[in-house]
């Protein structure tokens, strides 16, 4: 493994960890009954919801086959792949880290998707009737990893690093 790839797996190992440690804590320490909510401030609160589904708890039904569990754990490893190989072609620090970003949230879901057939998502941000969908640690730093790589999309690269076109 070249040095600078180091970087990626430290980042991504770090997300993964921070990402099971604050679900641990939510789930055994904190003990949050599904769908109450723990205020913490007036526009966040700490809750326990299960998403079986994708992002935004989109598909969250009753499969109970278990059929759309295995088909997101193949579709999540089959991204984790996609993001090896944009790894090894990545050139520039700062896109190494963001994949090492994206890398360790999913690691971090894919864990739950494994262990209780959910993600668990416990951060909640709402106003008055306006609220947006409960998350996790590994989706924040999905979202945070995937904006710095779009970022390097729109212009912040040089002819060295890797783009979602190279892929």
């Amino acid at each position: 493994m070249k040095p600078r790839r180091w970087i990626a797996l430290v980042v991504a190992l770090i997300a993964a960890c921070a990402d099971q440690a604050s679900k641990w804590f939510v789930l055994n320490r904190m003990q949050v009954p599904d769908h109450e909510q723990v205020p913490v401030l007036p526009f966040f609160s700490i809750v326990q919801w299960w998403n079986r589904g994708v992002s935004f708890g989109m598909g969250n039904g009753t499969d109970t086959s278990g059929l759309q569990r295995n088909l997101l754990v193949l579709l999540t490893l089959t991204i984790l792949a996609v993001l090896g190989v944009s790894l090894r072609k990545a050139r520039k620090t700062w896109v190494i880290a963001a994949l090492g970003l994206v890398i360790g949230g999913a690691i971090g879901n894919l864990i739950d998707r494994l262990h209780y057939g959910a993600v668990a998502d416990f951060l909640y941000f709402h106003y008055q009737q306006y609220d947006f969908p409960a998350f996790n640690v590994g989706d924040s730093c999905v979202c945070i990893g995937v904006g710095l790589l779009l970022l390097d999309g729109l212009g912040l690269k040089s002819k060295r690093s890797v783009s979602f076109k190279d892929v």
